[in-house]
């Protein structure tokens, strides 16, 4: 890989990898067994990854959804650890219940607000300093227009 050149990340790219986490949550609440397990690990890989992302408002996105997520996790530890075998045996439906109407419209929240967002090509690496994030609004022209694609 040539380091003497910028990289770029599009605003599409941003945009959808600010929506991952949000999505991995829904689904692991919306089907707790075994999926909020293996996502709460495969959660915390996903936030090192998008909270360090070279487009910061990604980063913020994440950590939101992860303060939503870890937050509901760590409720239901005491919970489930404390509460009655028979509690657990006759209530565990309004238990989940209640997890879906807490998590679910704030991850649906957070995903139409990233659609909404404003969000522009970054460029790292090269003669630009990784420390230090620049913005870079898309040009007038769709990259597509350049290759015969197709407007909008």
């Amino acid at each position: 890989m040539d380091n003497s050149k910028p990289n770029l990340i599009t605003a599409e790219s941003s945009r959808k990898a600010a929506k991952v986490f949000n999505f991995g949550t829904i689904v692991s609440v919306l089907i707790p067994f075994p999926l909020f397990i293996f996502w709460f690990g495969a959660s915390m890989f996903v936030y090192a990854m998008y909270r360090h992302h070279p487009n910061s408002k990604v980063g913020k996105y994440t950590q939101r959804a992860a303060y939503y997520y870890y937050g509901l996790a760590g409720l239901l530890v005491p919970v489930l650890t404390f509460a009655p075998k028979e509690f657990l045996m006759n209530y565990w439906w309004a238990l989940w219940g209640i997890c879906i109407v807490l998590i679910v419209p704030l991850a649906v929240w957070e995903i139409m607000r990233s659609n909404k967002e404003e969000w522009h090509d970054v460029y790292f690496g090269g003669g630009i300093d990784n420390n230090v994030n620049v913005d870079v609004k898309k040009s007038v022209k769709n990259t597509n227009d350049k290759e015969g694609g197709n407007d909008k």
